[in-house]
């Protein structure tokens, strides 16, 4: 079983296991990092490198969960969003291999995490707090996850055969997983192969079945790179095939997400500087249904919604060393498009375009230096960007009612062009006394409203994966969100043991979240209020800009207590609450503690972990949170080096098979389940699971 600590790790830990443009990314103070990989570590650097993680199911954002500070938002088999520090969605700097994209539906159930499938994982690198402001945007942390690759080998090497492979499977949902790379490099070139399957069924629980929780997913692409005297040129294709795949929490399930991805570098050296020109392009056809993996609903009362998205971004960055300090400026743009229109299959006259031919346009430039400040070091950075966001004309078909066809002509008539500009600043301080790093940031973080949040104006349950049961309209007036950020932490180190704690506040303002849409909520007496009615909530939401904040606590520990044996534990805490009224934000992960004690060996390790959670009470009653208990569950794993480059891992999740609910697993819409309608969905029973893995 390996470490559940994901530490931040050395550049020359780190690269034994991954591609030097990951290792050389960020300082190894500012980062939290898990680690996916079939190379057995050495003991000394056993507890702060995992090679391998306990199951978490088919959701890269479940493995995410498991660093400080985080948690998963489960939506569905293939929908999970990461939670960090009480933030999620759009707030998060999420990416695949540094690439920006826009998800391809209103509820986001494509997420970016869904485009990281675990066969293709090498690892996910989560950047403590805040991001660099290099990286682009963003309210909270950044989160990216780097896919496996064929990199470039020594001079003295000779083209041949790479191959990383991984097949498993488990009994909670009957699911089997198969994929990697294939691929041979030189010290000048390198390409590869990548493929991926995954299915499984529907999710058992203590007590029953979670109807409409099966899943499909494949993945293949290819990888191109070449490199000679500082110049580098990289180009990887992918294309994602997701198919019937559920999602209880929402009023619809995945149809299909079929997606296509590119994206190309090239880096090359320019006096004393570092040039890097990159492009990237994004295209998502998607289409979601309630009657396939759930009961259909009477004919007139069937929905298929049929969404597409397009994001093409372009960036130019220059890194500049000077004075034993670091400069590093740059431009970058990204365009996405969406639509999406809902439809009855039964009447080809029933149709409503929700979010008509939307554009949205970012471009920004950025400002970052690190070097050293009265013997700390340093990291500060200024970024700015401009922001335009459109929507074309909303249309209905003559089947129709007339209420919904108002507010589509109310909407056309409205002003649907919108600019804004953010401004976002950052400094991050570290400095190492003895065995303690001491860690400070402060900042001022944005982010602007999604184009649900802006554009919606037909209330329906789409509202970016709330996934709360309520129907929201948007705002075009949404200023964007402005967040306030202190952290301060240490990472303490000695003897085989380590603490790294960090306390945190964000003060946000114009924080952007459902309220209700008037001042006489349950009184049916606006357009909007009506339609929603006829949807089945007399009570809709509408996005609107209040005040918040959040702060909490989070730390990773551990202890060596003697070669063979040791400690390890994650603990995260977060509150999140209104500051414009007494109520507390919607969908807040509980405190938590997970520890894990490990046996390992020279050629095999074994272990238990624990995962307490507390009750929640801290809900929002905008959203109509229901509160949840706490509980604790317990799992056991272990790994077997076969030989070298071939690893075998087992184990059993929440071992006593104990029936529990996740606060933020969302509410059961499925009605072919043995989960009822309105009831919070549990998490899975007893599993049992298997890997295999090949590396050479």
């Amino acid at each position: 079983m390996s470490s559940i600590h994901a530490a931040s790790v050395s550049a020359l830990a780190l690269s034994a296991f991954l591609t030097p443009a990951f290792a050389q990314n960020h300082d190894t103070a500012l980062q939290d990092v898990i680690t996916v990989t079939g190379i057995r570590t050495p003991t000394e650097v056993h507890a702060i490198v995992p090679d391998m993680e306990p199951d978490t199911g088919p959701d890269a954002a479940a493995l995410a969960a498991r660093l400080p500070g985080a948690a998963l938002i489960g939506n569905g088999a293939l929908s999970g969003q990461v939670q960090y520090r009480g933030l999620f969605g759009s707030r998060l700097n999420i990416r695949i291999d540094g690439q920006n994209f826009a998800s391809g539906g209103p509820n986001l159930m494509d997420p970016p995490l869904h485009y990281a499938p675990a066969p293709l994982l090498a690892a996910i690198e989560v950047d403590r707090g805040i991001s660099p402001v290099s990286d682009g945007p963003g309210l909270a942390g950044g989160v990216n996850a780097i896919l496996k690759r064929v990199d470039f080998v020594s001079a003295d090497e000779a083209f041949r055969l790479r191959y990383d492979l991984t097949a498993g499977g488990r009994s909670a949902d009957a699911s089997l997983s198969v994929g990697g790379i294939v691929g041979t490099s030189s010290d000048t070139w390198r390409m590869h192969i990548l493929f991926s399957n995954e299915e499984g069924n529907d999710v058992d629980y203590p007590g029953g079945t979670i109807g409409g929780s099966e899943h499909q997913r494949t993945v293949y692409g290819a990888g191109l790179g070449w490199q000679s005297n500082g110049h580098e040129f990289g180009l990887d294709l992918r294309r994602q095939e997701t198919g019937a795949t559920g999602n209880p929490p929402f009023a619809m399930d995945i149809r299909y997400f079929n997606t296509d991805f590119a994206r190309g570098f090239y880096a090359l050296p320019a006096g004393e500087m570092t040039l890097r020109f990159e492009a990237g392009y994004t295209a998502v056809d998607h289409a979601m249904n309630n009657f396939d993996l759930r009961p259909a609903p009477p004919a007139m009362q069937q929905r298929e919604t049929y969404a597409n998205s397009e994001s093409r971004t372009l960036s130019l960055d220059a890194v500049w060393p000077q004075a034993g300090a670091e400069w590093r400026f740059g431009i970058d743009h990204q365009g996405d498009d969406h639509a999406t229109r809902i439809t009855n299959p039964n009447a080809a006259g029933f149709f409503l375009d929700s979010f008509p031919a939307v554009e949205m346009q970012r471009t920004g430039a950025f400002i970052e230096w690190r070097g050293e400040v009265s013997g700390w070091d340093a990291e500060l950075g200024l970024r700015t960007d401009l922001h335009n966001a459109n929507a074309g004309l909303a249309r209905t078909g003559p089947m129709v009612p007339a209420m919904p066809g108002m507010l589509a002509n109310a909407f056309n008539a409205s002003d649907r062009d919108t600019d804004d500009q953010t401004l976002d600043l950052a400094a991050r301080f570290w400095r190492q006394e003895g065995n303690v790093t001491w860690r400070f940031t402060l900042a001022r973080k944005t982010r602007v409203a999604g184009y649900v949040e802006r554009f919606a104006w037909l209330p329906t349950p789409a509202s970016g994966g709330l996934a709360d049961g309520n129907t929201y309209v948007g705002d075009l007036g949404l200023d964007p969100e402005v967040a306030y950020i202190a952290e301060a932490g240490f990472d303490w180190t000695r003897d085989g043991a380590y603490f790294r704690p960090t306390a945190f506040v964000r003060h946000v303002d114009d924080y952007i979240q459902g309220v209700p849409f008037d001042a006489t909520p349950g009184v049916i007496d606006t357009p909007v209020e009506m339609v929603s009615n006829m949807n089945g909530d007399p009570t809709p939401l509408r996005f609107a800009n209040v005040d918040a904040r959040l702060y909490g606590l989070d730390f990773d520990f551990g202890y060596a207590i003697d070669q063979n044996w040791r400690l390890e534990g994650v603990f995260s805490y977060v509150r999140g609450e209104r500051r414009d009224i007494d109520d507390n934000l919607y969908r807040i992960a509980p405190a938590s503690l997970r520890m894990a004690l490990t046996r390992d060996a020279v050629n095999w390790s074994a272990g238990l972990e624990a995962l307490a959670v507390a009750e929640q009470d801290d809900v929002s009653a905008t959203n109509s949170e229901a509160r949840t208990d706490g509980y604790v569950i317990f799992g056991a794993s272990g790994d077997w080096q076969i030989r070298e480059g071939a690893t075998l891992l087992a184990g059993v999740s929440n071992l006593l098979d104990h029936r529990y609910e996740r606060h933020l697993a969302g509410y059961n819409r499925n009605a072919g389940s043995d989960v009822a309608v309105g009831d919070r969905l549990p998490g899975e029973g007893r599993s049992f699971w298997l890997r295999l893995h090949f590396q050479r």
